[in-house]
This record gives structure tokens, C-alpha cells and sequence, in this order.
């Protein structure tokens, strides 16, 4: 398909593409590249296949349509080509209502066992132009693993923020990962940036004081106060009740919507804080607790329609292991 002139991306999003599959995907010049793209991305999908055909990949495209939206299944032809490519590029839009069939999306892929994915819900040119997906890599790896060791088996972890948020969970059992290299089973988020974990089912008991973004809603005017019990969403106020209504919504969807899925903490230091969760959720100095959907995740089970992130910024994390505690970050940085 033909992305159109009026969406030619810069040669400094093509150069951001390829540095990205090159490190994060592996790219070699033998791989079948598909990128799947929405006109709403400007020229991000165009950026990718170009980067790709110049690295002397077959690059096959393929377009969401603009209809029948959002998107609550596979359409039929995107599903026909898979198998094939070793290489996809999702950059689609992140619209929390066609989550179903992002992650029906993923499952299929995931599934081959022979593909490496790059999954970019929501991303936009200025990511890719001096932004989070145009970043030095290997110092995202030197903390990546700084954190991981410093993270290795943990027993139970605590958030915290001095705006709020406490928030106890178990991490018995669960690995942490980080998404800086796909695997065929895996896919990665690009831009990418986070180390992150499925806590237990069940664990988590607290309060998140979001005052990031939350899901795709943006940035909500006044903090949102989440109590967790049992890991779930038991209450929501906001001081605006307007968006109290508006994220409660998220965490009614479903049985599972209301479920706490992931602990995450960012590594990108390029990504900025633009209200925009694809971004926001990679920034250094940030946290973030996701609820919904985990299938994907180490030892995740949580089924859900929803995947929703709610982000603090300066955390303090402190992780219990064999009975001793030990912080790894405060307000926001790294502890060593």
C-alpha cells in the first residue's frame, strides 16, 4: 500500500527507525518486514518500511482501514498474512476502545514463534525526531541491567510517591523483563524504555496517587486517587468528577478490567512526559501500575478487554528478598 506523499517521513525518522529495528528488533537484511499502519501516524508507518527497504528487507505494507472503527477484531486480511513476515511494525494508534483487537493482534504473531514484533500503539513524528524512539541505546541497557540485578528475586515490592501513592504487592515467582530486545514469543513496545513485571494476582493493597497519564485519556486535571484491595480497583475519586466518571469506566469493562497487571518503571532517556502513555511510560524518574489484560507477560493470567496504565512520577521503590529490605529507587532514581 502507498502511505502518500503528503506523509514522506524526514530522513531523521528514517534514521531513528532503522537504529531502532537494528538494536531492539535484530533487523537483518534477509527478514520480511510487514508494517502495519493507520493514516492517523502521519508518516511513522511510511518511516519504518522505508528504513526497512533501505536496509534491503522485503517490506510488505498494510493499512487499518478507516472504516468499521474502532477495531474490536482482526480484519480478515490482515489476518491472512500471517505467517510470513519474520518482521512486524505495528504503528497504529493506541485508542484504549480497540484494545481487543491489538491484543488479539499480538496473540496471532506471538503465537508463530518465528516472528519479531516492534508494537508502537499511539506513536507520533516527534517520537521520532529527537525524541524517545531517537535515543541512545546502549545506555538504556546499561541501567536495563543495573535494575534487573538489582531486582532479582524480589519477594514483594512497594511504590510509593510523596504525593500518595502506597502500594504494596507479591512479586514471588515473577520476572521481572525489560523490552529492549524481542524475542519471537515477545514483543516489544517501540519506542521502548521499561523494565516491568506481572505482580501476583490478588497481592496488591493500597493507594496510586496518578498524576501522569492514564491509558489514553491523557493527563487528568487533578490527580486520581485509585484504592486497590485485594488487586483490584475498589474506589476512584478525582477532585474533577468529570474524569472521576471517566477513568472509573476503564476498570468497569469487565471482570478483569479492574485487576492489577503490571508494575512497570521507565529506562528511556529521551522519553518525555506529552500525555501520551506509549511515551510517558518510559521516562526516567517514572512508575507506572497497569490493570487489565497480561496474557502476554511472564506468568500473567489476567483476561481483560482493557489494558490500562496509570503513571507516578518520583517513585520510590523498595523490593523485600529473603526478609531484608532494600530500596531501588528513590524519588525517581536509581539507588546502587
Amino acid at each position: 500500500m502507498n502511505f502518500g506523499i503528503a506523509q514522506s517521513p524526514t530522513p531523521a525518522m528514517i534514521a531513528a527507525a532503522t537504529r531502532a529495528m537494528e538494536t531492539a528488533l535484530e533487523l537483518r537484511p534477509d527478514d520480511h518486514v510487514l508494517v502495519v499502519g493507520d493514516e492517523v501516524c502521519g508518516a511513522c508507518p511510511a518511516a519504518f518500511a522505508t528504513a526497512a527497504e533501505r536496509y534491503g528487507c522485503r517490506v510488505s505494507r498494510y493499512d487499518l482501514p478507516p472504516s468499521g472503527r474502532p477495531l474490536d477484531a482482526i480484519p480478515e486480511d490482515l489476518a491472512a498474512l500471517i505467517p510470513g513476515p519474520s518482521v512486524v511494525i505495528n504503528a497504529i494508534p493506541g485508542h484504549t476502545a480497540e484494545t481487543p483487537f491489538r491484543i488479539a493482534w499480538l496473540n496471532l504473531v506471538e503465537r508463530q514463534g518465528t516472528i519479531r514484533m516492534g508494537h508502537a500503539p499511539g506513536i507520533s513524528e516527534d517520537m521520532m525526531t529527537g525524541g524517545s524512539l531517537d535515543v541512545d541505546y546502549r545506555r538504556m541497557q546499561l541501567r536495563e541491567q543495573l535494575m534487573l540485578d538489582l531486582l532479582d528475586g524480589a519477594e514483594s515490592l512497594r511504590l510509593r510517591t510523596a504525593l500518595g501513592t502506597d502500594l504494596t504487592m507479591s512479586v514471588a515467582g515473577r520476572s521481572f523483563i525489560s523490552d529492549l530486545k524481542a524475542r519471537p514469543h515477545c514483543c516489544i513496545n517501540l519506542p521502548c524504555g521499561e523494565v516491568y513485571c506481572a505482580p501476583v494476582e490478588g497481592t496488591a493493597d493500597g493507594v496510586i496517587m496518578a498524576d501522569g497519564p492514564i491509558g489514553d485519556e491523557g493527563v487528568s486535571p487533578m490527580p486520581v486517587r485509585l484504592t486497590v484491595a485485594q488487586g483490584r480497583v475498589a474506589d476512584v475519586t478525582c477532585e474533577d468528577l468529570v474524569w472521576q466518571e471517566r477513568i472509573g469506566r476503564h476498570f468497569r469493562h469487565d471482570d478483569g478490567a479492574a485487576m492489577v497487571c503490571e508494575l512497570g518503571m521507565g529506562l528511556n532517556p529521551g522519553a518525555r512526559l506529552v500525555g501520551r502513555m506509549l511515551e510517558d511510560e518510559k521516562a526516567l524518574r517514572t512508575a507506572h501500575v497497569a490493570f487489565g489484560d497480561n496474557r502476554g507477560f511472564p506468568g500473567g493470567n489476567v483476561q481483560s478487554g482493557m489494558h490500562v496504565d496509570c503513571l507516578v512520577h518520583l517513585p520510590t521503590v523498595e523490593v523485600t528478598r529473603e526478609g531484608k529490605v532494600a530500596t531501588i529507587l528513590s524519588n525517581g532514581d536509581l539507588v546502587l
